[in-house]
């Protein structure tokens, strides 16, 4: 099953991953212990990071990715990522 969003379509586990792993409090917690990793900076400019971005993606189980899979990023930058 996929939906159509904005002319994308989105896969299961995209849909999964968007809509129940990133509002979920072990996503909240890796996504802090990221942050504070990177003392809140972005990673790219400098800038106060709010945002953290997926170098990679677990293939098979999401959220088993491990933390230096991930880095923190100001939303300007991640927006140019995306």
């Amino acid at each position: 099953m996929s939906i159509n969003i904005s002319s994308k379509i989105l896969s299961r586990r995209q849909l999964y991953y968007r809509n129940v792993y990133l509002k979920s409090d072990a996503w909240k917690r890796k996504r802090y212990v990221v942050l504070k990793r990177d003392n809140w900076s972005c990673v790219r400019c400098g800038a106060y990071a709010t945002q953290v971005h997926h170098k990679r993606y677990a293939k098979k189980n999401i959220g088993k990715e491990p933390i230096k899979w991930l880095v923190s990023i100001c939303e300007p930058c991640h927006d140019r990522l995306h």
